[in-house]
């Protein structure tokens, strides 16, 4: 599975989910020279504007990675230097009810990428899902995509890695949706949940 059909799906899902979001793809930022590229910028329609920030993660990206670190390095990258470049505003707003920024760390479902995850869970695990950028409170998501034929209806599904429920107790696997490419990569994954590795 290939990173554009992750963005793909993202983008039907968004543009299903909401009424005329703000979409794009491979959206640069500099911040004096720190340079990076969001695989999918999303900016809901006023009043309740709420931007998302997606960085997508194929079997490519995780096979070519040295490990975790170097992934989340990259996902914490876009969090300090999105919003500091003079092209992307943020803005507080007193009537927003959640948050206004959600930074997404999407992984395919597949084995590789199940593999890569659960071998470095406790790394991913230990993302703390909030936090307020310029004064706008955000949140972090790590998170498995599953459902990725109902994107086109707005049923893209996201299973989260760094949230109450661990990714390789039996609550986080009842549920993965029953018959889906996540349920069937966690089922040929070769993973042993008993040992941590972070490395």
């Amino acid at each position: 599975m290939r990173e554009d059909e992750l963005a793909t799906a993202v983008v039907d899902h968004f543009e299903a989910a909401f009424d005329d979001p703000e979409i794009r793809l491979e959206e640069p930022y500099n911040h004096y020279g720190t340079r990076g590229v969001v695989d999918v910028y999303a900016r809901t329609a006023p009043p309740e504007r709420v931007t998302y920030l997606a960085e997508l993660k194929a079997d490519p990206a995780v096979r070519m990675a040295s490990g975790a670190n170097e992934i989340l390095r990259q996902y914490r990258r876009t969090e300090r230097y999105f919003f500091r470049d003079d092209d992307h505003d943020l803005r507080a707003s007193l009537a927003r009810d959640g948050p206004g920024v959600h930074l997404l760390l999407l992984f395919a479902p597949t084995v590789d990428c199940v593999e890569h995850v659960i071998e470095h869970r406790s790394l991913y695990a230990s993302v703390d899902p909030d936090l307020s950028i310029d004064g706008v409170p955000a949140a972090r998501k790590v998170a498995f995509l599953a459902n990725l034929d109902a994107a086109p209806d707005g049923g893209l599904g996201f299973l989260s890695v760094n949230g109450d429920v661990g990714v390789e107790s039996a609550a986080f696997r009842d549920a993965v949706p029953p018959g889906s490419r996540l349920a069937d990569a966690l089922a040929e994954a070769d993973v042993d949940v008993g040992t941590e590795s972070d490395s």
